[in-house]
């Protein structure tokens, strides 16, 4: 299982084209996705403040397009993010086929930060 952080309207565009993508894909040639372990340090770095945040559950044996883990590229050098030196992050290298995603869960901001929802598959 990987996961994916993307706002709730972005997830609702992709039910209506039936096909997720992010500018990643356009900007960089893939989308950035995390293991579970990683969720929490990905979005505490790159989505504060962001309301009606989502997490969508992929599975990647259902993916029509390549994923790859690889080295983490960062759209944002500036970010406090640690990151060990032999990690790995999957990138999918296409669109994100709907039928992939197996669970869509609500990741809501604390006070102190983003949490793993209870439901997290």
């Amino acid at each position: 299982m990987i996961y994916h952080i993307t706002a709730r309207s972005e997830w609702e565009t992709a039910q209506s084209v039936g096909h997720y993508t992010a500018p990643s894909l356009e900007i960089e040639g893939f989308i950035h996705n995390s293991s579970r372990e990683q969720i929490l340090k990905v979005a505490n770095a790159f989505y504060r403040g962001n309301d009606d945040l989502v997490i969508l559950c992929i599975d990647e044996a259902k993916l029509n397009s390549k994923l790859v883990w690889e080295a983490p590229v960062h759209p944002n050098p500036d970010t406090d993010m640690e990151v060990k030196e032999a990690e790995q992050f999957a990138h999918i290298y296409g669109t994100l086929n709907l039928q992939a995603v197996v669970d869509v869960v609500s990741f809501p901001e604390g006070e102190d930060g983003f949490t793993l929802p209870d439901k997290l598959p």
